[in-house]
């Protein structure tokens, strides 16, 4: 897979067949970790294994085995920033769901931030403490880098205030 990278599309088709092997013990957490390291090494393979780990209904996000977590550590910021977008977005998805009266989307939103939360406390934690911090500067203060990516989505300031509640619960264990 160096050679080329995948689409955002065949990542996507890529991770829910490993994930499926995996789930029915076909392939070993550290030959999945392997995969998935190469495919986190662009971003759209990246992107792509992130929207079907964390929103599918495979158990992978929430074992996270070993070997996938040092996988996924030595991917670096490209990971770190792509988990804080999805902690960021499945936090604000959570308020318009709930305010919708949408449980079922909220709940699915929910284990998204979840997810997520729980990937974020075992990545390397400055960087992690780095990207977060310009999150919530975006989220409490409406300034700052990731300004502009809250904005692009509409987040009110419920959801906003909902972001950055999800930041500081990444920092509690």
């Amino acid at each position: 897979m160096a050679d080329q990278q995948p689409t955002f599309q065949q990542a996507m088709e890529i991770t829910a067949t490993w994930l499926q092997q995996w789930d029915q013990e076909e392939i070993s957490d550290e030959v999945l970790a392997d995969r998935i390291g190469e495919l986190v090494a662009s971003r759209d393979g990246a992107r792509g294994f992130f929207v079907v780990s964390l929103a599918g209904d495979s158990l992978l996000m929430d074992r996270l085995p070993e070997a996938l977590v040092l996988k996924l550590r030595e991917a670096g910021d490209g990971v770190v920033d792509l988990t804080a977008r999805n902690l960021a977005m499945s936090a604000a998805m959570v308020v318009h769901h709930r305010s919708n009266g949408d449980d079922d989307q909220a709940a699915g939103s929910e284990r998204v931030n979840q997810r997520c939360t729980e990937l974020l406390r075992q990545l390397e934690s400055q960087r992690v403490k780095d990207r977060l911090e310009v999150l919530l500067e975006a989220a409490n203060q409406n300034r700052g880098d990731d300004l502009a990516f809250l904005e692009r989505w509409g987040y009110d300031d419920q959801q906003k205030q909902a972001i950055g509640d999800a930041v500081m619960a990444v920092a509690d264990t």
